[in-house]
């Protein structure tokens, strides 16, 4: 049959007759349990099946335009920025017009202007933010972050929001799929995560590098040619001893105190050398190992992305199992990689204690800042069970702050915190996260 022979349905936009063909067609690559009913096409019409887009940037751009030209009509948006005039070239929703407003309520207003029946809520804030509630009312997540931090704060929410009966199974309908997208330059991935079956982030977060290929050090030191080895010799080598407290606190590559810091800094430095002078744009993409986005990456990952979405609302195909990498530098080139679980992970799986060494007169700060460096925690919360009670050590919560501020200068021997003591350890700034386990080993012989 020919394409322009099929006629959509009477009342039916003929833009979704596209869509329509999948859910009422079968074919050799259907679901062996897929059934085509014309229903299927109004039930994703329908506002029961709402999805939550995770980032507005140059990849969120694109998967709310494409998930509302797939037919879903209650899209939700979450995002914490507001428009600079950089992302105009990538971030096709916004215009000059646009800056300086949440880049959340600008994408949720262009796409409802451009594709009738679509409704979008923006939420203008951060993850954690929002109760686990929030998260629960939605069929599908779907991410385009650039910060693997929220990505694995957002893992643990939906793996949080898991329920199981009676034989520690989970409940299908409790499980929330998370689709993830990603990309660098001329690479991406797509991955598809179904709590407790199939590998979380967590899982394998080292897939997820946070830092750049750096410069070799002797560059940084003594022949520095280029602005970014200025800003990279003022945060690795004048940052730990020059900036107050530089030792204790990381650079935020989102903290226009620290940023501008490093680049004046470094403008010192390229003023000595005869090297052009870093701006704050430039200073702050070399601090967050920001690679520059390219369009047509974005639009790929983005079409893959979707596609997974919509066939974990329809079922109409089987998922992505579970990991595609996409690579176009050398030609184009997509591998699929089915991931395994990690039965340790400490967001799916039982993890056994880890260990943790120190000694008696460390204080609990000492502890604080190695939970924040060496298990990208960000305000770890602990308790631990001393002399058969269990102690609040520390809580990283407004209201509790304060209370046991005192604690932190304090040695663990004064805490009474022996070799042995279990620590139980979770993350105020990520909602749902399950406790950690550690145990305390202390060096200098203290024990239980």
């Amino acid at each position: 049959m020919a394409l322009h022979d099929v006629q959509s349905s009477p009342g039916t936009d003929n833009r979704w007759r596209h869509v329509r063909r999948l859910l009422e067609r079968a074919g050799p690559l259907g679901g062996p349990e897929f059934e085509p009913d014309p229903e299927l096409f109004s039930a994703i019409r329908s506002d029961l099946v709402q999805i939550l887009v995770v980032g507005a940037g140059g990849l969120g751009c694109e998967m709310l335009k494409d998930l509302a030209l797939s037919g879903f009509v209650n899209l939700h948006l979450i995002d914490m920025d507001t428009i600079d005039l950089s992302n105009l070239n990538r971030q096709f929703l916004f215009r000059p017009k646009d800056i300086g407003r949440p880049k959340a309520v600008v994408a949720a207003e262009f796409v409802e202007r451009r594709v009738s029946g679509c409704r979008v809520t923006p939420h203008f804030g951060k993850l954690e933010d929002k109760p686990l509630e929030f998260y629960r009312q939605f069929m599908c997540i779907v991410c385009g972050l650039d910060s693997v931090q929220a990505r694995r704060r957002l893992n643990q929410i939906v793996c949080s929001l898991v329920q199981f009966d009676e034989s520690d199974q989970p409940i299908p309908t409790s499980v929330i799929p998370l689709i993830d997208g990603g990309t660098q330059g001329f690479q991406g991935h797509c991955r598809v995560v179904r709590a407790h079956a199939t590998p979380c982030l967590e899982c394998t977060a080292d897939l997820y590098s946070s830092t750049q290929q750096g410069f070799p050090l002797c560059t940084l030191a003594h022949t520095p040619r280029l602005p970014e080895h200025c800003i990279e010799f003022a945060r690795i080598m004048q940052w730990p001893q020059e900036w107050p407290f530089g030792e204790e606190v990381p650079v935020d590559g989102d903290d226009p105190h620290h940023v501008d810091w490093i680049r004046t800094e470094a403008c010192k430095r390229a003023r000595q050398f005869g090297i052009r002078e870093p701006d704050f744009r430039l200073t702050q993409g070399v601090v967050k190992h920001i690679i520059p986005a390219v369009a047509s990456t974005n639009a790929v990952i983005s079409a893959q992305c979707v596609t997974e979405v919509f066939k974990a609302i329809t079922g109409c195909y089987p998922l992505l199992n579970n990991f595609a990498n996409f690579s176009d530098i050398e030609g184009v080139a997509v591998n699929v990689v089915p991931l395994e679980r990690n039965p340790q992970c400490d967001v799916c799986g039982q993890p056994p204690p880890k260990p943790l060494t120190f000694n008696s007169r460390d204080s609990l700060q000492t502890v604080i800042n190695q939970l924040k460096s060496e298990h990208g925690m960000t305000r770890p919360s602990l308790t631990a069970c001393v002399e058969g009670r269990d102690v609040t050590l520390y809580m990283d919560l407004s209201f509790l702050r304060d209370q046991l501020a005192d604690n932190l200068d304090k040695s663990l021997a004064e805490l009474g915190l022996l070799s042995n003591t279990v620590l139980n350890v979770t993350d105020s700034a990520q909602s749902g996260m399950k406790p950690v386990t550690f145990v305390l080993n202390l060096e200098d012989g203290m024990e239980t």
